[in-house]
């Protein structure tokens, strides 16, 4: 079974930091692009960032270009996110899946609440 845990989220303040993972199973993961993305009630889930199978192709939502920096760990099929200078408006739910070509299944994501 495809799944995805995602964990590292908690409350942080702007101008903070927070380093996201999320270790996956369940299929062949250095064989997919992977990605993370975001939702907040009543609001479509984000694309927020990509990085390809070998790690040598990489795309940030335009919003977080500078800010966020993804990367993975074939050997260990994990991925991370860190979010350096959080904005309120990056307060969400964060989920890893395949990216662009997204699997069946979604992790219980990790809330990342940014706040004073």
């Amino acid at each position: 079974q495809v799944q995805f845990v995602e964990s590292g989220g908690g409350s942080v303040q702007p101008g903070g930091s927070l380093r996201l993972s999320c270790v996956a199973s369940g299929f062949i993961f250095r064989n997919y692009g992977m990605g993370w993305y975001r939702q907040t009630p009543g609001k479509e889930r984000e694309w927020v960032a990509r990085i390809n199978s070998f790690g040598g192709f990489i795309e940030y939502v335009e919003s977080v270009k500078g800010r966020f920096t993804i990367s993975r760990d074939n050997a260990n099929n994990r991925v991370y996110l860190q979010m350096n200078s959080p904005k309120i408006e990056d307060t969400a739910v964060y989920y890893c899946n395949g990216a662009p070509r997204r699997l069946s299944s979604w992790g219980q994501g990790t809330k990342v609440t940014v706040s004073s």
